[in-house]
């Protein structure tokens, strides 16, 4: 099972997390929050493990079990299929002037792939790491590129004529995340060892092994000035590290089963809190500075799925799972639950606020995603056309489309009824 989570971002950087930008037509949100909606695109090729958009906006990158292919959203067609992975694609990246693009194969194929975007040529094949490659990421500038893999291995390959550059050998089990830092300066991963390992990509000198975690490490998150990271684990609790000296600023305790993410406050807060997401039925807010829980949010009677913020940082929401089927909103500043949205008959899976802040949308295993009023919790209106699950859901940036990703291997797009 691929478990498909989507951002309207850029590029991809861990194994089913897609971060997505869509340059979709535009509208204004006050002129199509009302109204009748419909599915106005569709991506999809079989059951789909990661996507990544082209820097301009224009391409979007599909990988899984169908190999890679190269939808171009204006055109609303296939331009590439790329042939040559001999096992399914569990991950893809775009060089960051978006020229090429990186793929990682899967079972029996371990290879990381270089293509030319504009005609699906293949560019080189990078092989060495001897398991699943797990993940792909570019480094900031596009020169070299970081793959994780099963085998207990990060390799740092030079995009231009893919050398090997470095085998990063630290860990003792599978590695499961890999991110550069913001400057490029370092790469953290993430590993079934119970460590997270921080490494020079000038010369792939282990800077820091951070100790800690009883149990397998879940999610790594760097603030966003790069001075912090942030890990999350089956051991129950958040730690925050020091990215210079490898310290253990904050072990973050209270939740009582496994952290499922964490997520730090949007710049504008400065960084300084940290939501965190666990199976014990709660999202708890933290102030780093000094290890503070600064809220507990409760009220969910299952394990929450998914947390978000509200894009002005003055509330969450999170989604949870069977024996509640709610999504529920909480005002950042003293926890208070503004408001339960019920109608959802089976687990809510994902849940995200339009870019102004009125909207929220859920998807669910009910196979639907639908749109709520912030304001007042009013159901605005339920979107049908996913014949499974619905794993994501994500708000175009600059206006009123929609997309949901579904386990029905089908990224749809939504968006208001043409006149």
């Amino acid at each position: 099972m691929h478990r498909v989570i989507m951002f309207w971002m850029k590029r991809v950087t861990c194994a089913g997390l897609i971060l997505w930008a869509w340059n979709g037509p535009a509208a204004a949100l006050a002129d199509c929050h009302e109204g009748p909606w419909a599915e106005v695109g569709r991506l999809g090729y079989g059951t789909i493990a990661q996507l990544a958009y082209s820097p301009d906006g224009v391409r979007v990158a599909v990988a899984g079990s169908g190999g890679v292919t190269i939808w171009n959203t204006e055109m609303e067609t296939v331009e590439q299929v790329l042939e040559g992975h001999t096992s399914y694609v569990t991950s893809v990246a775009w060089s960051p002037d978006g020229s090429q693009l990186a793929s990682g194969g899967g079972y029996l194929d371990n290879t990381v792939r270089l293509w030319v975007a504009d005609d699906g040529r293949l560019v080189l094949t990078l092989s060495g790491h001897t398991d699943n490659v797990w993940s792909v990421a570019w480094s900031p500038d596009g020169s070299q590129l970081a793959s994780g893999s099963w085998d207990h291995t990060v390799r740092v390959w030079a995009a231009d004529d893919g050398r090997l550059l470095r085998t990063l050998a630290g860990h003792a089990w599978v590695v499961s995340s890999v991110a550069w830092s913001p400057d490029g300066t370092q790469l953290a991963s993430g590993s079934w060892d119970r460590t997270v390992q921080v490494s020079a990509t000038d010369d792939g000198r282990l800077v820091h092994t951070l100790n800690g975690h009883t149990d397998y490490v879940t999610s790594v998150a760097w603030s966003p000035d790069g001075t912090q990271l942030a890990s999350g684990s089956a051991d129950r609790t958040v730690r925050v590290w020091a990215a210079d000296d490898g310290r253990l600023m904050r072990m973050l305790t209270g939740h009582t089963d496994r952290v499922s993410s964490v997520a730090w406050s949007r710049p504008g807060r400065d960084g300084t809190q940290l939501a965190s997401g666990s199976g014990d039925q709660t999202v708890r807010v933290w102030a780093v500075c000094d290890g503070r829980l600064v809220l507990t949010l409760t009220g969910h009677t299952d394990w929450v799925r998914s947390a978000a913020w509200s894009p002005d940082g003055t509330q969450l929401t999170s989604g949870s799972g069977y024996l509640d089927n709610a999504v529920r909103v909480w005002a950042a500043d003293d926890g208070r639950l503004v408001r339960t949205l019920t109608g959802h008959p089976y687990q809510v899976l994902s849940v995200a606020w339009s870019p102004d802040g009125t909207q929220l949308a859920s998807g669910s295993y009910d196979k639907t995603v639908r749109v709520w009023a912030a304001d007042d919790g009013r159901l605005v209106r339920t979107l049908n056309g996913h014949t499974d699950s619905v794993w994501s859901v994500a708000w175009w940036p600059y206006g009123c489309y929609l997309a949901s990703g579904g386990f029905d291997g089908v990224i749809r797009l939504w968006g208001p009824v043409p006149e």
